[in-house]
């Protein structure tokens, strides 16, 4: 009986290479965790710059708020300026506002800096304001596609209020950054350029903190910054005529012009002095809405377009709303017109 062949058992590694793999790994283990310490340690010293100009309140700082390059900027609002009444009116008047613009498109709007950082919402609200349509792709996914759709929008935004002298206190990297102050700055000089039916609170500031990395160090300073002013500076009427001086001088003489703010005296003088009948169906005889009034003055308005005038500085909103100025200066330019008719 032939005995079985000898397995020959298998060399064993040889130990000091074992223990170089071994430290090996641990020193690869030790120099990430050491990077990590780096990098947390980093965070920490963002946090402690900025949280130390914010006492007793804190930021609720995102780690790639404090991971600056060497002069690279950031920019948060104080939680003390959140929390103001007149921002969160301001915030909230903004939102509703876009939200009425898009109603047709389906589109919801509820935190501003998440909803319009990437240039979708953008698009579509100044393709409904001005009536236009971009040439952009409708939907991008990727950072650099999202940089160029805004890049786009805003240039179109900039065609329009640059020659009308508007300071543009926004760019690509703030908007798509999620900087509040600077989508709150675009989206108010979008409502005032387009005259919005909105009333915006006036004298709205906010605290802003502003951190910079220099020599490897962050620094961090607060800055105040204006978001609106007053109505009428808002609404782009700066110098005061003498219905000013009337209105401040004899507010009593001027209830009359009252009976124009359901805009159907407007509808049939305008018919009286061109001397044509206005169809009962294009307005409203007895408006009993805000909507119907500014209805009625907004065809008014087209009226007075038809007969040679230029357009009302004034909006159909402010006539129905009682602004004596704006229905005044609407007369006025009526009766400097049509002052000669027999």
């Amino acid at each position: 009986m032939s005995s079985a062949p000898l397995r020959s058992s298998p060399p064993r590694p040889h130990r000091m290479k074992k223990d170089e793999s071994f430290l090996g790994k641990l020193g690869g283990t030790l120099a990430r965790k050491k990077r990590a310490k780096e990098v947390s340690d980093l965070q920490e010293e963002g946090k402690n710059a900025i949280n130390s100009s914010l006492s007793p309140a804190s930021v609720d700082i995102h780690p790639e708020d404090t991971l600056l390059e060497e002069n690279e900027e950031r920019t948060m609002i104080d939680p003390t300026s959140k929390e103001d009444p007149k921002f969160k009116e301001l915030v909230k008047v903004l939102i509703d506002w876009v939200n009425d613009v898009l109603v047709e498109e389906r589109i919801i709007v509820k935190q501003l800096e998440e909803d319009l950082y990437d240039g979708q919402v953008l698009q579509k609200l100044l393709e409904k304001l001005g009536d236009c349509k971009l040439n952009v792709a409708e939907v991008t996914q990727s950072e650099i596609g999202q940089k160029q759709k805004l890049q786009t929008v805003l240039e179109a935004v900039h065609e329009l209020l640059r020659p009308h002298g508007w300071v543009l206190r926004w760019n690509v990297d703030a908007i798509h950054g999620k900087n509040l102050v600077a989508i709150l700055h675009l989206l108010i000089s979008l409502a005032m350029h387009f005259r919005a039916p909105i009333r915006l609170p006036e004298h709205v500031s906010v605290q802003v903190v502003v951190v910079r990395k220099r020599e490897g160090l962050l620094h961090s300073n607060h800055i105040t910054e204006e978001l609106t002013t007053t109505s009428e500076m808002m609404m782009g009427r700066f110098e005061r005529d003498a219905f000013d001086t009337l209105f401040d001088h004899a507010p009593d003489k001027l209830s009359v012009v009252k009976r124009f703010a359901d805009g159907v005296y407007l509808v049939l003088l305008m018919g009286l002095l061109e001397n044509y009948f206005v169809p009962l169906h294009n307005f409203y005889l007895t408006p009993d809405s805000f909507d119907q009034k500014v209805h009625n003055v907004a065809f008014a308005f087209e009226l007075m377009l038809d007969g040679g005038l230029k357009k009302p500085k004034a909006r159909p909103e402010d006539v129905v709303n009682l602004d004596l100025k704006s229905t005044l200066r609407v007369l006025y330019n009526l009766f400097t017109k049509y002052k000669n008719v027999e």
